[in-house]
């Protein structure tokens, strides 16, 4: 194991890392548009995600809150499969992002993660938005690192480093926790550790990279592995 001493805080992803946002979601639309293909539908909207916050991030777009930007994903995927949603539908679906499940083990990973490490989500989810999955889930979160504290959206250095800033430490004491590669690299390139966390299941069985990279300071296969390779 590489040498963590200087690790103080643990900075999670949470859509697909700390929550089955698949399971969540696509239960949502096959409750709220019964007639369409729940799976194809979800995915296809959770594929239009990382393009729109790109869009933000390059000046395309102006700031928004995270809810908007999904609104909007939700309505083109809503064109694309044939469906007109009322706005109690939309609203309906974009809420339920805040209350998609914990993976079986995210919470009581979290909890003993917290007993020697501050314990943070750090997610492109707004602090009202991760304020309500949490309480949804119980995770135990010190602080709730949103996008709209920075009014940025990861991969951007305001999010990695804002956290840092936040807790007064510096950016190698902060250890970001993701199941995505891309994440824990742009971490990385500001100064933070890293570990991955496999989630074989987050796309619903639609095949996922969970290889990781050699550059990572820790691979875990969940959160409670991670504890134990942590000692907590």
């Amino acid at each position: 194991m590489p040498a963590l001493d200087d690790v103080r805080v643990l900075a999670f992803d949470t859509f697909g890392t700390v929550t089955d946002w698949f399971t969540g979601i696509s239960t949502t639309v096959r409750d709220t548009i019964p007639d369409v293909d729940a799976a194809a539908f979800t995915r296809e909207w959770r594929r239009r995600y990382g393009p729109i916050l790109a869009r933000v991030e390059s000046g395309e777009l102006p700031w928004c809150r995270l809810d908007d930007l999904q609104t909007e994903t939700l309505l083109d995927v809503a064109t694309e499969f044939g469906v007109v949603l009322s706005d109690a539908q939309t609203t309906s679906l974009v809420r339920a992002w805040r209350t998609i499940p914990g993976w079986p083990d995210a919470a009581d990973g979290i909890r003993r993660l917290k007993r020697d490490f501050i314990v943070c989500a750090l997610s492109n989810g707004t602090v009202a938005l991760l304020t309500d999955m949490a309480r949804h889930n119980g995770f135990a979160w010190d602080v709730i690192g949103a996008s709209d504290l920075w009014h940025h959206y990861k991969p951007a250095r305001e999010t990695y480093c804002g956290l840092a800033e936040l807790l007064e430490v510096t950016p190698s004491a902060v250890m970001m926790v993701a199941t995505h590669q891309g994440d824990l690299d742009a971490a990385r390139s500001f100064g933070l550790r890293t570990a991955f966390i496999e989630r074989p299941l987050e796309w619903g069985g639609d095949p996922k990279d969970d290889s990781g990279s050699p550059d990572n300071d820790l691979h875990a296969t969940d959160l409670a592995d991670l504890a134990d390779q942590l000692g907590c």
